[in-house]
């Protein structure tokens, strides 16, 4: 068997005296679509960091890949699509091909980039639809573009782990719906996938597991069980937040 992909046990991280994520046990496995949901404010960007190792659990373990996170070293089988990803990207005065180049880095070491790592990288930008958009500037793409072109430098990469939070804030509807056909696409490919998304309906459209979070863990497993829930209406109830539910037919 694969070792999974993520393993929570027991996880608890705190900010000072707030505690942000408080007892989580999860585990992802190989091939997952997994939906992060959860109210503003509710822990879900903490916990991607720490199934990425970019925080260390003030309690309990978090394994990535069957490997202590603190102890994992191949970044490249790690593809993350941060929230605010693309405000950084239009400050790189980089292409798109020379940002999807990125994502060979880590397979040529101190080599040069050879005739595969290019063809890598077009096979890439061809995959997300940007390969028309190659000599532009990162800084010149729209947000979803931009977020496309992020995605292709983790697939040059040869990431087995695509972790994305909220990544179609601010994009346009139609580029929104190509997007997440994309990530299924992706999926189907082998890629696990873990997404914060606020909206629900695109998570229970899209996601085979769903994750509810509101700094305690709510639900976690099939989507079919997640709609049937109260998990939910639990976790926003713990804020007394109202659920906006925004179903696409």
């Amino acid at each position: 068997m694969p070792p999974t992909v993520v393993d929570l046990d027991d996880v608890t991280f705190a900010y000072g005296d707030t505690v942000a994520v408080r007892d989580v046990s999860l585990t992802v496995e190989s091939g997952d679509f997994l939906g992060l949901v959860g109210p503003n404010g509710s822990g879900k960007t903490t916990l991607l960091h720490l199934m990425l190792g970019l925080h260390t659990p003030d309690e309990g373990t978090v394994r990535l890949f069957g490997a202590p996170v603190g102890e994992f070293d191949d970044g490249s089988r790690v593809g993350y699509v941060s929230q605010r990803a693309t405000d950084r990207g239009g400050a790189m005065p980089v292409t798109v091909r020379e940002c999807v180049t990125m994502g060979r880095f880590a397979h040529v070491g101190h080599g040069r980039i050879d005739a595969a790592d290019r063809a890598a990288v077009a096979d890439a930008m061809e995959t997300v639809a940007i390969a028309d958009l190659a000599d532009r500037l990162l800084s010149e793409l729209s947000g979803g573009q931009q977020q496309r072109a992020f995605i292709a430098r983790a697939i040059a990469s040869d990431a087995d782990l695509l972790a994305l939070d909220e990544p179609t804030v601010g994009v346009d509807a139609e580029s929104r719906d190509a997007f997440y056909a994309l990530l299924d696409r992706l999926n189907d490919d082998g890629i696990t996938i873990v997404l914060i998304e606020h909206d629900i309906g695109v998570v229970t459209d899209r996601a085979d597991r769903v994750a509810c979070l509101n700094t305690e863990l709510f639900h976690h497993g099939d989507t079919e069980s997640f709609v049937e829930s109260d998990a939910l209406a639990d976790a926003y109830g713990a804020t007394g937040q109202v659920v906006e539910h925004h179903h696409h037919s």
